[in-house]
């Protein structure tokens, strides 16, 4: 597959809310990206999506832009239908650009399913977010290097991620990650450590106290893998490297559903496509 017979898929959303119902007030999709209609299983005030990538998965060349934006006071939940696949490459790059802008008011649950990253891939994934005085955006991203299940390691390609959250024109949180393909990155202790799987979740738009980051380091009760919990400026961040997608699932999920309830007075609600309760 050349560069131009790749995909270009495209996502742009726009939220609105009115008497305090929030709904999709503009969409426009190309393939392979396709938006789900909208759901409502926590009442009017949030608007939940599923983005679903018809294709199956990315392979070498193709390219995914997403714009996403949330007017005053609108709250959103994203997520995916499936995990996200990155196939071998065939020697071009796989790429995907969100780019995200978060109103006064407004809140932004951006919680993909996990990605499995096939040995030999070349990916890159970039992510810029804009909030308002007053917005926040929550978010995660759950990586798995390699099909485990076939005993694959991530012992060639190259995966980058760089993440950036800006309000009024000040960062509050650049993460930039890099994993070229090894034996050195996958065993060493300054990369995977043998851990195929590694995990961030952040918070970011209001200042948290020094005892969240205790009660989301007690949250954790996974039998292996490392966690870290810190605060950011306006934040918390959570990271995971271990060996099971269940385990910091349901860690990210506890620490979710903790941060939703104190800061965005909101209860559980998991999406069904995530097959959990």
């Amino acid at each position: 597959m050349t560069i131009e017979s790749g995909w270009h898929g495209s996502l742009k959303l726009v939220y609105a809310s009115q008497d305090q119902t929030t709904h999709v007030a503009q969409t426009q999709t190309q393939a392979p990206l396709k938006l789900q209609r909208s759901l409502y299983p926590e009442g009017k005030a949030v608007c939940h999506n599923i983005i679903l990538h018809t294709a199956g998965g990315l392979v070498g060349g193709d390219r995914l832009s997403l714009d996403i934006q949330l007017q005053p006071q609108a709250q959103a939940l994203l997520t995916t239908a499936s995990a996200g696949k990155i196939y071998r490459t065939n020697g071009l790059t796989a790429t995907q650009t969100t780019h995200v802008k978060v109103l006064a008011g407004a809140c932004l649950e951006w919680l993909p399913q996990e990605t499995i990253v096939f040995d030999q891939a070349l990916y890159r994934q970039e992510m810029h977010v804009e909030l308002a005085l007053g917005a926040t955006w929550l978010g995660w991203e759950i990586t798995r290097f390699g099909r485990t299940a076939r005993g694959e390691q991530f012992l060639q390609g190259d995966w980058r991620s760089h993440t950036e959250i800006w309000q009024e024109g000040r960062p509050l949180w650049i993460d930039r990650q890099w994993l070229p393909g090894s034996e050195a990155s996958f065993y060493g202790t300054h990369g995977l450590a043998g851990c195929p799987i590694v995990g961030s979740f952040a918070f970011v738009g209001q200042v948290v106290e020094a005892a969240l980051v205790e009660k989301a380091r007690s949250l954790w009760t996974g039998m292996a893998g490392e966690i870290g919990v810190t605060r950011l400026q306006s934040g918390l961040l959570c990271r995971y490297r271990g060996h099971s997608t269940t385990d910091v699932r349901r860690w990210f999920v506890e620490v979710w559903q903790l941060i939703r309830l104190l800061f965005l007075g909101r209860s559980s609600c998991v999406p069904r496509v995530w097959g959990v309760s």
